[in-house]
């Protein structure tokens, strides 16, 4: 695949984001929008004709992208062949091309002594591509089943269930509780990192395409899944982990503490309203923000807090600092643990001059003042040693901060919907159906994405929401 010398000629190059000293001053997407056609050429030339492609395996992608492929035919400027090759695993490219952190690039086999092929940049590139050569174009489906089905959630799994059973011709409604299509991909991730325009562009695309998309009713509660069962053939619980982990420490309720998940949807929210001019108190703008726990979310609400005006942003991190290169409990092809600069921790180090993460530490408790407003917060030092959580004494210290997001992950879907439906939990909490068959412990509703296998990536949903409507189409065959 590619050029059988690529891999030693070029070197790993990645396409650039828009400047942080631009970027931060406005809500656009820290891409620049172009796209260097010769620089992603090489990076096709670098992918090998490694025999194996772990890059599309397990322990790479989870929708077992034809990545040598589509490497090799940008390689050779066959871009419409490239994306023809693209859509035949995965539904929404523009979305993991944003925001997947690229599982694909950890196990690519070059990456064993090289850094990896920018895979990422390439795929996002290709469908970029043939949405403006008009490429895509709404599908026709020739064969109707006369089966419907109500898909109860519009995330990615939703999403691309609905894509699916829509081409295998059945009728399919998507009901949303909020008001606008999306799920995550409108609310939980900033338009910074994935503009509404490309998640609006999708939808529009899909009710071209025939798929029929309800907003601001809540099923479980607006409206029950019995009376839905009375009008479709089957029902697909596609609903997220929406349940955020929450810290419950001395003063949790001082009026300044809130769920990341809270923050993100209010700003996002305000933005596509009114362009902020509803400026919510919900707002970074001169306060000290402090952000308790890591991962994509994390640093969505540190690039949000940056553009909101934040006098200062701190970030905790309970773990230690990751390493710069892999462990040796961490080999190829395994997601590699290492230190990472993503974009919201780059803009911190330019607005304030360092990186905002703070490692091993715990928060102990909240402080607020008469009124119930949050003044600060107390931490003390920890260490980890054959598998304990150890604090360490004399290391407590209290921070001055006037905002805290909650940014600590995900423990399962919220239950209304599932005890409406009176579906099976697992032992976590999750609506209960094994994977690859999606089927929950009431006939005729299925599960899939973050509410069945717990919170994950856009990518998985992906894969889920796939295999589900394969599931479905057979209960209805």
């Amino acid at each position: 695949m590619g050029k059988v010398t690529g891999f030693k000629e070029f070197d790993r190059k990645t396409q650039d984001y828009r400047r942080v000293e631009l970027r931060v001053k406005d809500y656009g997407e820290i891409f620049t929008g172009t796209y260097d056609q010769v620089q992603l050429q090489n990076q096709g030339a670098r992918c090998m004709d490694c025999g194996v492609p772990f890059c599309q395996s397990d322990d790479g992608c989870p929708i077992n992208n034809l990545i040598p492929e589509f490497n090799d035919l940008v390689y050779n400027d066959k871009w419409q062949e490239a994306l023809t090759r693209l859509l035949k695993t995965n539904n929404f490219p523009e979305f993991t091309g944003r925001v997947c952190p690229a599982p694909c690039e950890g196990s690519c086999v070059l990456g064993l002594n090289n850094p990896a092929v920018t895979i990422k940049n390439i795929e996002q590139a290709i469908i970029d591509k043939g949405f403006e050569q008009g490429w895509i174009k709404p599908y026709t489906v020739e064969h109707k089943t006369g089966k419907k089905i109500a898909i109860i959630g519009s995330g990615p799994a939703g999403l691309a269930a609905a894509d699916e059973l829509n081409k295998l011709g059945h009728s399919v409604s998507v009901f949303e509780r909020n008001d606008r299509i999306g799920g995550l991909l409108m609310y939980g991730i900033p338009n910074m990192k994935l503009g509404k325009d490309v998640v609006d562009r999708r939808v529009n695309f899909m009710q071209d395409c025939g798929i029929e998309f309800i907003t601001s009713v809540d099923v479980g509660k607006d409206i029950s899944t019995a009376d839905l069962q009375k009008d479709f053939d089957a029902l697909v619980f596609t609903t997220g982990a929406s349940e955020a982990r929450d810290l419950p420490v001395d003063n949790r309720d001082a009026q300044g503490v809130h769920l990341a998940m809270e923050y993100l949807t209010i700003n996002t929210k305000s933005l596509l309203d009114t362009g902020h001019a509803d400026e919510s108190d919900l707002s970074a703008k001169g306060k000290d923000v402090i952000v308790i726990g890591g991962g994509d979310t994390g640093t969505d609400c540190i690039g949000t807090a940056i553009r909101q005006g934040a006098k200062s942003i701190v970030n905790f991190e309970l773990m230690a600092q990751p390493p710069v290169d892999r462990a040796d409990s961490n080999p190829w092809p395994l997601w590699p643990l290492i230190y990472r600069v993503d974009y919201g921790h780059a803009e911190a180090q330019v607005v304030f001059g360092k990186d905002p993460r703070n490692y091993q530490l715990m928060t102990q408790s909240f402080t607020k003042d008469s009124a119930g407003k949050l003044i600060g917060l107390n931490t003390i030092n920890v260490e980890f040693a054959q598998g304990q959580l150890t604090q360490i004494p004399g290391t407590e210290k209290t921070w001055d901060t006037q905002l805290v997001l909650l940014s600590m992950g995900f423990v399962s879907p919220e239950h209304y919907l599932s005890d409406d439906a009176k579906i099976d939990l697992d032992d976590r909490g999750n609506y209960q159906a094994d994977y690859g068959q999606y089927q929950t412990s009431q006939p005729g509703i299925f599960t899939a994405g973050d509410c069945r296998r717990g919170q994950s990536l856009v990518v998985w949903a992906i894969n889920e929401g796939r295999g589900v409507a394969q599931r479905v189409n057979e209960y209805l065959a």
